[in-house]
């Protein structure tokens, strides 16, 4: 299954006619934010290719209560409780620049590379 990235691309906030607030994220820049800004993601699309591609991904153990409660939109990622995926997933999985995909536990996570800021979570569905 193939996903053109334009298909993927975020369609915009929807300001129209120049007249919007143009100031509203001033001062926020490179703070480590990346997770208010980033990717439009189809995780219905995401689901079908981890389904599609099982073969690809091993089932992840679950995490213990305090870090699972940390594996949150906007957070850092922990160190050390993520792991790489097999490179045959990641070639079926949207790629988005400055993004990368990791497992912990039984969760998928999108993680912005320069920050490590967790940018969206997939609960259980690599269990």
């Amino acid at each position: 299954m193939g996903v053109s990235p334009l298909s993927l691309a975020d369609p915009g906030k929807g300001k129209g006619h120049d007249k919007g607030n143009q100031h509203g994220n001033q001062g926020h820049q490179g703070n480590g934010n990346d997770w208010q800004s980033g990717p439009s993601v189809d995780l219905g699309a995401v689901r079908v290719i981890l389904n599609d591609n099982r073969n690809y991904w091993n089932p992840g153990a679950s995490l213990p209560p305090g870090i699972q409660k940390n594996l949150a939109r906007g957070k850092p990622l922990p160190p050390g409780i993520a792991k790489k995926l097999d490179s045959r997933l990641i070639g079926r999985l949207p790629h988005y620049d400055g993004y990368e995909w990791h497992q912990a536990g039984a969760d998928l996570l999108l993680v912005a590379i320069a920050s490590g800021v967790i940018y969206e979570v997939l609960h259980n569905v690599l269990d």
